[in-house]
């Protein structure tokens, strides 16, 4: 994942130990005293909710120990497409000219121009340079791009 991916991660996590979870914790206990627990609706949604923000905990966790963090700014790559750069394509059908960053699958957004690594625009470009050609090609359709722009901030 980027630097960013990863402090957005670490941020989200933080929200959820310092804020969501004990904020859970006492509208659990504010259910319980409402009395039958079999019935208590304010229980069981309480409890679902708890079992939602601990699983996301584990697995924020997870992944923030399990991946490796790219900072594409501290790497020797120029004029080639990787993890990290940002991409500035030519549509050669209609001339539009599109930006995206390639990411890791959780910092993914196409609208904000931030493009999954597995995504198959992201895989074409992978490994060309400026200036070069790619066809992507989808069961519905094929598109070529030409690189316009290379960046690695």
């Amino acid at each position: 994942m980027t630097v960013r991916g990863a402090e957005l991660l670490r941020e989200e996590l933080k929200k959820l130990k310092s804020g969501d979870r004990p904020e859970i914790i006492k509208a659990i206990a504010t259910a319980r005293e409402f009395g039958d627990l079999k019935e208590n609706a304010e229980y069981h949604a309480a409890k679902e909710k708890q079992s939602f923000i601990e699983g996301r905990i584990n697995e924020i966790e997870s992944k923030l120990s399990n991946s490796e963090v790219i900072d594409v700014t501290k790497l020797s790559v120029t004029n080639k497409v990787i993890f990290g750069s940002t991409v500035t394509i030519l549509n050669l059908k209609d001339d539009d000219v599109i930006t995206y960053k390639i990411v890791g699958e959780d910092e993914s957004d196409v609208e904000s121009g931030l493009l999954s690594y597995k995504s198959p625009l992201s895989k074409a470009m992978i490994g060309k340079s400026n200036d070069d050609l790619v066809e992507l090609i989808t069961p519905e359709m094929t598109q070529n791009f030409q690189i316009i722009d290379i960046s690695y901030n």
